[in-house]
């Protein structure tokens, strides 16, 4: 049976939602998780998504800032939301849905972003982060038995040398430094995740999902890094058909500075 998820930092869901609505209708994903969506749970556009199609929200939003969302065309059930660091922040939301005789987990996560120093002594937003990822390496891919999980969203670090546009010059950027990326690849290791993304594209292919508001011109200098991943329980790398990256949505008008990105099975 055939199955997709997308995942996409939206920056404001109720600003973009016509993006949304052009990627939903161009590619059909049977679920969308979303991140970013800077928008409490009761001003949510739900209307706009169940004239398309999709009758299964889930949300854990907030006023301004964070939130995340996923969108589904089947039935989604034990929705929980984490509250990692126990600050109070929207950036957890796990379901579970189920395709043919398949259980899937789905956990949709946006990790802070963690400011611009990269030093956790002065800089509490980095704290924050490197917390956050240390939460992060006790979710289990394998903690439910007989039930797959997927684990998608901007995690906000780019952990390979080709996962950004120059390791050397972003060591000390965060994003990209040592610490942050030793500790997404131990979170991936400890949960037991296998790398979707770099199932289907080798790991010395060089892969972007962001780029900067603040590049003049983001197509032509290709400054990007891969912040949006993809990850799954083993048992489902060899159900992947296809990763896409639509590179070209950070290029629609008023675009999310993150692109999509699709995963597609068959389970």
């Amino acid at each position: 049976m055939l199955f997709s998820l997308a995942t996409w930092n939206i920056n404001s869901v109720r600003l973009r939602i016509g993006l949304v609505e052009r990627l939903l209708k161009a590619h059909q994903p049977d679920v969308l998780c979303l991140q970013e969506t800077k928008c409490p749970n009761d001003q949510f556009p739900e209307k706009a998504f169940r004239e398309m199609g999709y009758e299964h929200i889930a949300i854990h939003g907030q006023k301004g800032y964070h939130g995340v969302a996923t969108i589904s065309k089947r039935p989604l059930d034990d929705v929980v939301r984490q509250d990692f660091c126990e600050v109070g922040d929207a950036r957890h939301l796990s379901t579970r849905i189920t395709v043919g005789d398949t259980a899937i987990r789905i956990h949709n996560l946006y990790v802070p972003a963690g400011g611009d120093e990269p030093d956790p002594a002065i800089n509490p937003k980095f704290r924050h982060k490197l917390d956050f990822i240390e939460e992060l390496r006790r979710t289990d891919a394998n903690g439910e038995p007989g039930v797959s999980a997927l684990l998608c969203g901007d995690l906000n670090i780019a952990p390979l040398e080709t996962d950004v546009w120059s390791h050397k010059q972003l060591l000390k950027i965060v994003s990209h430094t040592p610490v942050e990326c030793e500790g997404l690849l131990a979170a991936q290791n400890d949960g037991r995740w296998t790398d979707l993304m770099r199932v289907h594209f080798p790991a010395d292919e060089v892969l972007f999902t962001w780029w900067s508001y603040r590049a003049k011109d983001w197509a032509i200098s290709n400054r990007g890094r891969r912040l949006d991943h993809i990850w799954g329980s083993a048992d489902l790398a060899p159900a992947l058909q296809d990763v896409e990256i639509l590179t070209e949505a950070r290029g629609w008008e008023k675009p999310s500075d993150h692109v999509p990105v699709i995963a597609r099975f068959d389970l």
